[in-house]
């Protein structure tokens, strides 16, 4: 019973909701867990006779395997999407998941680095070894693009368009967008196009990938994180990074310097303006100064 249902929920993910491969197995993985534990039980109910008691004493069950609460909440969020799919389906005439509360979470902001990290940084790589102006270039293009570390490892040749100022990304779900490319960031993709790549040999299949190791394969996300973390480490910066700090700080700087938070969720990638407003985190000198510059009553444009 379950089972087939599970396979229309696979579908609707892939066909209707156009997710990548990774969003649908987590999505199952999460089904997976409330079949199991139903299974586990005296009396396991059909998909047409779920309540919300019944997902109420799953979420207990969730909590009590220890898992991290973000674990949890996305694990619900999961349930949430395949009783959703049974009501569009008209499997159910009423979703149980309504009502059901998962974790409170907080909200934990990414660190940031600032314009002389960056610099510190790109001031660590060799660029006389054969891969420094790669890794040169993969620094400045995450940090004036903002990409996530999947789409600078799947970065093509034939989707630069440097005359033009942007470059096309594929996202999540192979959705495309176009994102502009500064010069300097343009440069460092040349120079090492030009002068470092023409001499790696690429493997069939990989010879449109920007970024290539020395085996002629385009990057794994593994590698990246691993340059990124070097490098911050050699420049002594004490904060957690990974390639995200670079599109979190590439964000922020925009933010903070007045652009338009649909134009960041544009350049980003975000389905949804939500998933952008977390970029909106402001020092508090930052708002202190905005609020003295803007407002009426302090910047002398109130009428007395």
């Amino acid at each position: 019973m379950w089972e087939s249902y599970k396979k229309g929920f696979k579908s609707y993910l892939r066909m209707e909701r156009s997710l990548s491969e990774n969003s649908i197995t987590a999505y199952m993985e999460d089904v997976h867990k409330l079949t199991s534990y139903f299974e586990g039980i005296e009396q396991s109910p059909n998909p047409k006779d779920v309540n919300r008691k019944d997902l109420e004493q799953f979420v207990k069950w969730v909590v009590e395997l220890g898992l991290a609460p973000h674990t949890q909440a996305r694990i619900i969020s999961g349930i949430k999407a395949f009783f959703r799919f049974l009501e569009i389906d008209e499997v159910i005439s009423e979703d149980p998941t309504t009502m059901l509360e998962g974790p409170k979470l907080g909200r934990k902001l990414p660190d940031t680095l600032n314009n002389a990290e960056i610099e510190e940084m790109l001031d660590q790589i060799d660029r006389s070894a054969p891969e420094g102006e790669r890794n040169r270039a993969i620094i400045e293009t995450l940090y004036a693009c903002g990409l996530r570390v999947s789409e600078l490892v799947t970065l093509r040749i034939s989707n630069l368009f440097f005359h033009d100022g942007f470059i096309r990304v594929i996202g999540k779900g192979d959705k495309e967008r176009l994102v502009p490319i500064h010069d300097f960031a343009a440069k460092s993709i040349d120079l090492y196009l030009n002068e470092v790549r023409v001499h790696v040999q690429p493997k069939p299949g990989e010879e449109d990938f920007v970024f290539l190791n020395r085996r002629g394969s385009h990057l794994s996300r593994v590698m990246v994180f691993y340059i990124i973390r070097d490098l911050a480490a050699k420049a002594g910066i004490r904060k957690t990074i990974s390639p995200h700090t670079l599109r979190h700080s590439f964000a922020t700087e925009l933010v903070e310097n007045g652009a338009d938070l649909r134009a960041v969720q544009e350049m980003l990638g975000h389905a949804s303006i939500t998933t952008t407003e977390i970029y909106t985190h402001l020092d508090r000198k930052f708002l202190k100064k905005t609020i003295l510059e803007h407002h009426p009553m302090y910047n002398g444009k109130m009428k007395s």
